[in-house]
């Protein structure tokens, strides 16, 4: 039975009683346009990932900082794209939540400390100068990791009227 907001109400024995169903749980981050994003997060976790293992291993000692933060930033792309992936569980999804906002923040924090002193670190690292060596990439995908858990949450965070119909979040019933 649907109320007057288009909300299907109860089973069909509940539906004299009022009962509604449990809210709907969160959408898979990891489907849809969600495949896009964890590829690319993948490509960029594995980019970096070679890079500062390089690094760590040949040059570390020319430059400590940069290249801690190079592995700092493969380690955080590693986490999201893995709990991107697995985003359809309320815990996976937390853990996406903070690993992209960690990435965002970095990426902001290195990139205009760098700007500002270009030699702050001794090296480039995959943050320096917002990502520039990897093409603004690191800028931008945080922002557009952050809109997609947003956008992919579930129907009690759209308030007490439920997701509007046409955000595509809503659950269909038969």
């Amino acid at each position: 039975m649907a109320d007057l907001d288009g909300r299907v109400s109860g089973a069909v024995g509940d539906a004299g009683r009022g009962a509604t169903r449990p809210p709907a749980a969160a959408r898979s981050t990891g489907a849809g346009f969600g495949r896009v994003l964890v590829t690319v997060y993948g490509v960029l976790a594995f980019a970096a990932l070679g890079r500062s293992s390089y690094e760590l291993v040949t040059k570390f000692a020319e430059a400590p900082v940069a290249y801690s933060l190079s592995a700092l930033a493969a380690v955080v792309y590693v986490v999201a794209t893995v709990a991107l992936a697995l985003g359809a569980s309320p815990r996976w999804r937390k853990t996406a939540w903070g690993a992209v906002g960690v990435e965002a923040a970095g990426v902001l924090a290195v990139g205009s400390a760098s700007l500002a002193n270009r030699d702050v670190f001794g090296e480039s690292t995959v943050w320096s100068l917002y990502g520039q060596g990897y093409g603004y990439v690191p800028l931008v995908l945080p922002f557009v990791g952050l809109w997609w858990l947003w956008h992919t949450r579930g129907p009690a965070a759209h308030g007490a009227r439920g997701p509007h119909p046409s955000d595509g979040s809503e659950e269909t019933t038969a």
